[in-house]
């Protein structure tokens, strides 16, 4: 097997907390559950995916607070709030009261651009505003500007026993160095460096001047780091799905093979007006995907991943996914976990 660069500092997994309409406090006592599980297995963090008016987690700041209780030392992340649907004053109050509440771990991850289906959802959304609401990268900067301290009014001061600030509280001092963003384009990859922000590449990235997936995703990093103040040492998180089979059953390895010959095909060429371009699934023994990943040329660049759980499995299947991860992918890539 070929040597990595540099061992793998930095080992999370993401999740997207499916569950039953008609039962939605199993499925996220799972994710939870899964969260819990990642701490003692010595992940370093664990990420909540967002799906508003799907049977995913429409609030992770939420689902992030309850486990805040749960864990002591896991990072806890978003991947990703679409901030479009959000007031940024009020998401900075609680992404900070949650860093407050977990002790510092909490790493919020943001993107910009209209909510999904925004011709039908924005009556209910913005029913007065919709049609001039913002959903460029200055929304994200607002976010940026309130959780970093700057004042949200020209008030502070004593009104009779009520004492007002002119800055978010509570404030949390280093939130600020912990904000990510998801990008998959040049623009937003510079964007996110010239902001101090970090940056997460996950496994869809638009094909702006190359077919490549790998190539793409490198090119990403670069772009950000070349803006960033920090430069080479900004943080880059990769997120890649990864579906260790070491210790799985017979069953669960002809269900993973399915669901990755399912998606292949979409990996083949860039998708759509937009030219979005999948990643391969990485399927197979620990073995087998390590190589895989020292073979891919943003892997080769980064020190920090958040692997991607897949979206319709099982809670065993979860288990032993992130199990096989943590006990052989992740020595493998020169990782090691955190108790």
């Amino acid at each position: 097997m070929p040597l990595a660069s540099q061992p793998l500092r930095k080992l999370g997994f993401l999740t997207i907390g499916l569950f039953d309409e008609a039962d939605p406090r199993r499925g996220h006592e799972s994710t939870l559950e899964i969260i819990e599980l990642g701490e003692q297995l010595g992940f370093d963090s664990a990420w909540v995916r967002h799906r508003h008016l799907q049977y995913g987690i429409s609030s992770p700041v939420a689902v992030l607070a309850a486990a805040s209780q749960r864990t002591s030392r896991i990072e806890l992340g978003t991947a990703v709030i679409p901030v479009g649907w959000e007031n940024p004053l009020r998401l900075a109050e609680d992404l900070a009261t949650v860093d407050i509440l977990s002790g510092g771990r909490l790493n919020p991850g943001m993107s910009i651009g209209p909510p999904m289906h925004y011709d039908r959802v924005k009556d209910a959304l913005y029913p007065d505003t919709g049609d001039v609401e913002d959903f460029s990268y200055e929304r994200v900067r607002r976010l940026l500007g309130f959780v970093r301290g700057e004042p949200a009014t020209d008030f502070r001061g004593v009104e009779g026993f009520e004492v007002f600030s002119d800055r978010v509280q509570p404030h949390s001092p280093g939130l600020g160095s912990r904000m990510w963003y998801g990008g998959g384009s040049l623009r937003s990859a510079q964007w996110a460096g010239e902001h101090a922000m970090n940056f997460l590449t996950s496994s869809v990235v638009k094909a702006e001047k190359s077919e490549d997936f790998a190539e793409i995703q490198l090119s990403h990093v670069r772009e950000f780091r070349a803006h960033h103040p920090d430069g080479d040492r900004a943080r880059v998180s990769q997120g890649l799905v990864v579906i260790p089979t070491d210790t799985a059953s017979s069953e669960q390895q002809a269900k993973y093979k399915e669901y990755a010959d399912k998606r292949t095909p979409r990996t083949a060429a860039p998708q759509g007006p937009a030219r979005m371009m999948f990643a391969p699934d990485l399927v197979g023994s620990s073995t087998e995907i390590a190589e895989r990943l020292y073979d891919h040329a943003a892997f080769r660049e980064i020190d920090e991943v958040a692997f991607a759980l897949p979206f319709t499995f099982d809670h065993e299947d979860y288990v032993q996914i992130l199990t096989d991860i943590a006990t052989e992918l992740g020595p493998k890539l020169g990782w090691r976990p955190r108790h």
